[in-house]
């Protein structure tokens, strides 16, 4: 019995970890296996892509990551029409996408990081900037280290239970990473230090 969840974990871990052959082997395992399931091929695509860019492919990979968790219908269609119609000009697909994470950020009323460092500043501290926005603006996260950074801010700031949902939110894409497990282990010892009191 193939356990197809671990399959895919396998895989997009190698693909973060740029083994791109062994990511792309699994890959068309489960395409094989699953032929149902749109989202792999999807992913043995980002494969062939990183052939020839790697950073395109994973920023790709990370958009798709995330998008799909809304709409995997439309995050599939979107990316094949991008490739599609923009076959080996990368950087009119990557241009593309950032049209459309620009879009998405409107809609969803979010704030993009880099807007709200710059709130951080104007207001003169991340918590004070942050209680401005929290209950009316999502922080748009565009790339890991933003991610982290915010995350590490969230947990100084003593602002936990938001820590803990952006980190079990995220948790599946970043797994695999050392930061993410410091994380957990940075909330859990302030948890503890707050029932010492």
């Amino acid at each position: 019995m193939i356990n197809e969840n671990r399959l895919l974990n396998e895989a997009n871990v190698f693909f973060t970890e740029r083994k791109f052959d062994k990511a792309l082997f699994i890959y068309s395992q489960l395409s094989s296996n699953f032929p149902d399931n749109k989202e792999y091929p999807i992913y043995a695509l980002f494969c062939d892509i990183a052939s020839e860019d790697v950073d395109k492919a994973i920023s790709l990979f990370d958009y798709f990551s995330i998008v799909k968790e809304e709409n995997i219908d439309e995050a599939i269609t979107y990316v094949e029409d991008v490739i599609n119609a923009y076959d080996g000009d990368v950087d009119k697909m990557m241009e593309i996408l950032q049209d459309l994470s620009a879009s998405t950020v409107d809609t969803l009323d979010a704030i993009r990081y880099e807007d709200f460092k710059r709130l951080i500043e104007s207001r003169g501290s991340f918590r004070v900037a942050f209680e401005d926005i929290m209950f009316s603006t999502k922080v748009a996260i565009e790339n890991k280290e933003d991610f982290f950074d915010f995350v590490t801010k969230l947990i100084e700031n003593d602002f936990n239970t938001t820590a803990y949902s952006y980190l079990d939110g995220f948790n599946e894409y970043f797994s695999y990473d050392t930061k993410i497990e410091e994380l957990y282990k940075k909330l859990e010892e302030k948890k503890l230090a707050v029932n010492h009191k």
